[in-house]
């Protein structure tokens, strides 16, 4: 790995890139949808079709979590340390933003507009959100992007096992053991009502998150290894995926996500490998930008706090004046995207930044007393 493909900290350059990206991608998914009714069907023009499928950017942050959160232990022979270390770090990293982004969500669905198709969220809301079992129990939802961050949270309870298998019995074990477990809940689902309430936890997840930690493995292995054109390999991982959901149409894609998603995840994870092994050099150069870097530096903001303002951009204001379609895509993108960047910036500096930086509460107070000195 040659000296411009991680910074001075470490950081594999343009994986920051990738996030803010994602997260952005997801930002433009939910205007299309609220400017054009009838989801799955796509009525919209067909240039933007590919706008229907924001699913699949949470799929590449499943994969990408996995990659990160496993680039440290492939360094240490897949050994994470303490559990309950793990565990904090983690906590202290997704929960603070989450709850606030939790709390902003309740307050506008309460007082201004709650998401379309959802109810006004209940005391049910906030207990199973607040514990992040929304993926769990039913309850109407005051945001949503916020189910995902239910699957990520559950997936760390498994992330010690993963290793565990990954250093006594190797990636093609945990990949093979994990992807039989979950195809077996895929294909017995539909047949067996016990087996189906699995699916509520979206299992496919499972699987992407190990290709993810496999695949930081393959950035640390030998440097004979780690320079293979990966970034050829994802591409000939993704043409017959993209194939197949061009042909297959919107409909039939959204049923099937649970498959589509396994078959975007080999694709996803060679991905990761090619940019954070530096290939190929004009997408790396073009996703560690200044810009891209910045994003990615809050993206997770973005994507906890961005469906409501969406919401009440499009619902509030354009409505109104005018019916779904062309002009009221083009105005909620106009209008919604930099007020959802620009809040995020500034939530972000409350609510996660502070918490990357400082990694106690001891930390933090000091920060903060030093800064109102």
């Amino acid at each position: 790995m040659t000296a411009d493909q991680v910074s001075t900290r470490g950081r594999l350059a343009g994986l920051d890139g990738l996030r803010g990206l994602a997260a952005l991608f997801v930002v433009l998914h939910h205007c299309w949808l609220l400017s054009f009714p009838g989801f799955p069907v796509n009525g919209a023009p067909a240039w933007t079709g590919w706008l229907l499928y924001g699913h699949f950017a949470v799929v590449v942050f499943i994969v990408l979590s996995g990659f990160s959160l496993a680039v440290s232990p492939a360094r240490n022979g897949w050994r994470l340390g303490s559990a309950r270390t793990f565990a904090v770090r983690r906590a202290w990293r997704i929960l603070p933003p989450y709850w606030a982004a939790l709390a902003f969500s309740l307050v506008v669905a309460w007082t201004v507009i709650p998401q379309p198709g959802q109810e006004v969220p209940t005391g049910r809301s906030v207990l199973f959100f607040g514990l992040l079992l929304q993926d769990v129990f039913g309850s109407p939802s005051p945001n949503g992007a916020l189910w995902s961050i239910a699957v990520e949270a559950q997936l760390y309870f498994v992330f010690p096992l993963m290793l565990l298998i990954l250093r006594r019995k190797g990636a093609a074990v945990l990949l093979g053991a994990v992807s039989a477990l979950v195809v077996a809940v895929g294909a017995l689902a539909p047949v067996v009502p016990v087996v189906d309430v699995l699916m509520r936890l979206t299992p496919q997840f499972a699987v992407l998150f190990a290709v993810g930690a496999v695949c930081a493995g393959i950035v640390r292995a030998d440097e004979r290894q780690a320079g293979l054109p990966w970034h050829w390999f994802a591409a000939a991982a993704a043409v017959p995926v993209l194939l197949l959901i061009v042909l297959a149409g919107p409909v039939w894609v959204v049923a099937n996500f649970f498959w589509v998603d396994l078959a975007i995840g080999p694709a996803a994870g060679l991905l990761l490998t090619a940019v954070a092994t530096g290939r190929p050099g004009w997408l790396v150069r073009l996703l560690d930008t200044r810009p891209l870097r910045r994003l990615g530096s809050f993206s997770y903001s973005l994507y906890l706090i961005h469906a409501p303002l969406v919401v009440m951009v499009n619902r509030l204001f354009l409505a109104p004046l005018m019916p779904p379609g062309v002009p009221m895509f083009l105005l909620t993108l106009v209008l919604a995207v930099p007020v959802c960047v620009g809040a995020a910036w500034l939530f972000a500096s409350v609510f996660e930044l502070p918490f990357q930086r400082h990694r106690s509460w001891k930390g933090l107070r000091e920060a903060v007393r030093a800064r109102f000195r």
